[in-house]
């Protein structure tokens, strides 16, 4: 079930939610068991093979002290392994759409999106989890498309379009084939199955309520950004012999 939740306490939170385990007196996590392990032998040092070890450069470490790192909605997008984009997102409370916090999100989703030249993006993917997704294709984008790929892919020039908690209806229940890329994978493709028409609906940037109807790749874009508010990847849909690096070939030159 969806819920509201209030903005300002998302971003007094960093959008982040801890996922440190608590150690008990043995430095063990808290939820371990009580069964005794054999006892390491005296000749062996001790080693920690902890993967939430952080190690930073000096470097590093005087820059953070100088600038604090940043906070989201962030400049960048967050990459696969980012606890935010596993969670479902949370609805955004109509009445604060018109006000700073959630139009400083949507700025900068718009921002990072036409930045990076992609068609789509969502709020988990600046590191806010709140059910915000954008999308367009310029018509710049499509000339640089192969015509043969407009009319395979079903590609079309969209404007900018802002969808706050937005709703899915699939309109065409047939499914079509297609590699996919996704900003949060970033350098990996794969195929995935996607609903050939869907209908949107939700409320735009001024807090209007808005419907929209989209087949061929503008019904990809939707499902693909409805997919994040829900803390679902590509990687869960594809078919996995068809994941590739896209840049693969650079690798053996």
């Amino acid at each position: 079930m969806n819920r509201t939740v209030c903005t300002s306490a998302l971003l007094s939170r960093g959008y982040r939610a801890c996922t440190a385990k608590a150690l008990n007196a043995n430095g063990a996590p808290c939820w371990a068991t009580d069964t005794a392990l054999p006892a390491a032998s005296s000749t062996l040092p001790r080693r920690s093979y902890s993967t939430q070890v952080k190690v930073r450069s000096y470097l590093q470490y005087v820059k953070r002290k100088i600038k604090p790192p940043p906070c989201p909605p962030y400049t960048h997008v967050c990459q696969v392994g980012d606890p935010v984009l596993r969670s479902h997102a949370a609805a955004v409370d109509p009445v604060e759409i018109p006000g700073p916090e959630i139009q400083k999100v949507i700025g900068t989703m718009v921002r990072v999106m036409r930045k990076l030249e992609c068609v789509g993006l969502s709020a988990p993917q600046v590191g806010v989890p709140l059910r915000i997704l954008a999308l367009e294709f310029p018509e710049k984008m499509l000339e640089d498309s192969v015509p043969a790929a407009r009319q395979a892919r079903g590609l079309s020039v969209q404007p900018l379009r802002v969808f706050v908690n937005p709703r899915l209806r699939v309109l065409d229940g047939r499914t079509v084939l297609f590699q996919e890329a996704c900003e949060s994978i970033s350098g990996f493709s794969a195929t995935v199955p996607r609903y050939l028409s869907v209908e949107i609906s939700g409320l735009n940037e001024k807090g209007e309520a808005v419907t929209w109807q989209a087949s061929g790749w503008p019904a990809r874009i939707l499902q693909h950004e409805m997919d994040h508010l829900d803390g679902v990847l590509y990687i869960d849909r594809m078919d996995c012999k068809t994941f590739i690096n896209v840049r693969w070939e650079e690798h053996n030159e």
